[in-house]
C-alpha cells in the first residue's frame, strides 16, 4: 500500500512539474501573432510576370503539364500580392495611435 503510494505521489509530482515548465514556456514565449509580417508587393508581381514568361515559352515548347504548374504558381503569387496589397491599404491603426 505504501509503494502504491509513493509511486502514485512520484508521478502526480513528475507531471506537475512538467506542466509547471510547459506552462512557463508558453507564457514567456512570443505569440506568433505577434511576428510581424511583411510581403514585397513589386517583387511578388515581378516573380508572377517571370512565371508566365515561363509558362509561355513551356507551352511553345509542348511541355504543357509544366506550362500549367506554373501558371498556377504566377496565380499564386498575384493572389499573394493582392492580399499584401489589401492589407496595406485596409488595416487600421491601433485606437492608442
Amino acid at each position: 500500500m505504501k509503494t502504491a503510494r509513493r509511486a502514485l505521489t512520484a508521478a502526480l509530482a513528475t507531471t506537475l512539474l512538467a506542466g509547471g515548465v510547459l506552462l512557463g514556456q508558453t507564457v514567456t514565449a512570443e505569440p506568433a501573432a505577434a511576428a510581424r509580417m511583411t510581403c514585397n508587393i513589386t517583387q511578388l508581381k515581378n516573380d508572377a510576370r517571370n512565371e508566365r514568361d515561363r509558362a509561355a515559352q513551356l507551352k511553345r515548347l509542348g511541355a504543357h503539364t509544366e506550362a500549367r504548374k506554373a501558371l498556377a504558381r504566377a496565380d499564386a503569387l498575384e493572389k499573394r500580392a493582392r492580399q499584401c496589397h489589401d492589407a496595406d491599404n485596409n488595416s487600421k491603426p491601433p485606437l492608442w495611435k
